[in-house]
């Protein structure tokens, strides 16, 4: 039986740690009060003090933070242990940010018309991600 390449499994790691890293930024930031060190585009502090960056209160950076360290952990937990069915809930979860992500593009681009450039990494980070997980999919088939 095959299993999922550890290629895609380190591949996962990296960029769930890079995107926990960016959030992780962002929410220290928001709770210390800082200015956000903004130097290809202007629109970070702007972005990330609108109303849109808060959901029931709770920052948007903060969740960022909480779906990039659970995917790094489900990823991680399924190399220690083999478990598939830790594994099969990645792409559930990159689907569903991805699908956040892009709404999140909508509002800097055409809402708030500004951009973050930690959001836009953010972005990219959800995107490779979602990626990712397409090819979890892909060889989950095959380990049927």
């Amino acid at each position: 039986m095959k299993k999922i390449p550890n290629w895609l499994i380190w591949s996962i790691v990296i960029v769930a740690f890079a995107g926990f890293l960016d959030a992780t930024y962002l929410t220290v930031a928001h709770f210390s009060g800082s200015e956000l060190n903004c130097s290809i585009l202007e629109g970070c502090n702007e972005v990330t003090a609108s109303e849109y960056s808060k959901i029931f209160g709770i920052p948007l950076a903060l969740m960022g933070s909480l779906y990039y360290i659970t995917i790094l952990i489900l990823t991680l937990l399924h190399y220690d242990t083999g478990n598939k069915n830790v594994i099969s809930l990645v792409p559930i979860l990159t689907t569903i940010g991805f699908i956040f992500t892009l709404y999140l593009v909508y509002l800097q681009l055409f809402v708030i018309n500004a951009i973050c450039v930690y959001c836009m990494f953010s972005a990219l980070t959800s995107t490779v991600l979602f990626v990712l997980g397409l090819f979890i999919l892909k060889y989950r088939k095959r380990l049927k």
